[in-house]
């Protein structure tokens, strides 16, 4: 079997940080601006441990940075082009959901059946 390059490994790191629904709120969320980890532990819902898990995997695949102020902790997104990456993949899930809801429209259309 073929080695895999190291760039792409790097990648796949980075997708598989991206890979978690509490991870990818905090990406979001940091793509508006600086937070303590205070405010994304509010944001998640989780205990401290999980959330600086979490930060940990994101900050290790290069996608955000921190920096301590006193005994707060502040996040920003170093990975700035992940915001019109996530944009980008919520532009196309919209477009498929209404190309399924058209669809979905045709048929009943197609069967007589009214429209809800």
């Amino acid at each position: 079997m073929a080695s895999i390059p190291p760039d792409l490994a790097q990648r796949a790191k980075v997708f598989k940080a991206l890979g978690h629904p509490s991870r990818l709120l905090m990406v979001e969320a940091l793509g508006r601006g600086e937070l303590c980890v205070c405010e994304l532990r509010e944001l998640v819902g989780s205990d401290m441990s999980t959330i600086s898990k979490h930060l940990s995997i994101l900050r290790e695949a290069g996608i955000v940075a921190d920096e301590r102020r006193g005994t707060n902790i502040y996040y920003s997104l170093r990975m700035g082009c992940v915001t019109a990456f996530l944009g980008c993949v919520g532009r196309f899930l919209d477009q498929q959901l209404e190309e399924q809801i058209l669809y979905l429209e045709d048929l009943r259309k197609q069967s007589g059946r009214p429209a809800s």
